[in-house]
């Protein structure tokens, strides 16, 4: 009836479909070992971008070598710090954060040949494992925010802002503060820190004669300490206690950052300080 229409040739040089089929059924396979490594290399790969991502716009790891913030903070733990603190979101206080050593709070490090196994440490840093010595940081809790007028102490031997004396529940229990008296205002852009282990702790109030008169810059606030993720039977979060400046009030007037003003420092019961 109708008319045959012959089957169309392969273009030259093209192989039939069924050609090409099995011409990929005789391709050598890929070795299964080969592929997982591909595969756990890419994974790999994506962790460690992660991480570096998370390190530099979100949380970074560190390590705790003094006894200064015990018994919130012991030697050894290992702390998440939010980096999303001071910028965008601003300090508060009660707030534990870790800072760049800029004033020299500590005692300089000499820098050694680390050998051809550097990287290794600098890799446990990264994680948070052992000390960064690269640059060298300190861990407090903030007491004075800008415009605070921050005193030692009051009839109770409490510390005293804006007039209003602190209960403190995060000091260590097991030893008393010892009053060191002191009087400051806080300038803008600066913060005024101190440890928990108040007898323990070389912070600001240590520091009111050296540079910065013990004051902290916020932009060298490097987060907020937020976690302890080990040791593992130490794990949880590490909070700011509001209820203890819930009854603060705001402060009249920051300084200006180049005031001249130089805290006053009253006779100290305290003479000295056996850690940062």
């Amino acid at each position: 009836m109708g008319a045959n229409h012959p089957e169309p040739e392969h273009e030259a040089g093209q192989a039939p479909e069924q050609s090409r089929r099995d011409r990929g059924k005789r391709r050598k396979k890929e070795h299964p070992l080969l592929s997982l490594l591909k595969e756990i290399g890419v994974i790999v790969g994506v962790a460690v971008l992660l991480s570096f991502l998370i390190k530099t716009f979100l949380f970074r790891a560190f390590y705790v070598p003094s006894a200064s913030m015990e018994k919130t903070l012991e030697i050894n733990d290992r702390i998440f710090v939010n980096r999303l603190v001071p910028n965008p979101i601003g300090l508060e206080r009660g707030d534990v954060v870790v800072f760049r050593d800029s004033k020299e709070w500590l005692p300089s490090v000499e820098q050694t040949d680390r050998g051809p196994f550097g990287w290794v440490t600098d890799t446990l840093a990264f994680l948070g494992l052992v000390p960064d010595e690269s640059k060298q940081y300190l861990v407090k809790r903030v007491i004075g925010l800008p415009g605070d007028h921050v005193v030692c102490c009051d009839a109770q031997d409490r510390i005293q802002v804006n007039g209003i004396g602190l209960d403190e529940p995060y000091i260590n229990p097991d030893s008393k503060p010892i009053p060191q008296k002191f009087d400051v205002t806080v300038p803008a852009g600066k913060i005024w820190v101190m440890g928990d282990n108040r007898n323990n702790s070389a912070d600001s109030r240590a520091h009111i004669g050296g540079p910065g008169n013990g004051f902290v810059d916020i932009s060298d606030v490097e987060g907020r300490a937020a976690v302890i993720v080990l040791p593992i039977n130490r794990m949880g979060v590490l909070g700011n206690y509001p209820d203890v400046f819930k009854n603060v009030p705001v402060p009249s007037k920051a300084l200006e950052p180049d005031s001249a003003q130089r805290p006053e420092q009253l006779p100290a019961v305290l003479t000295g300080h056996s850690g940062e």
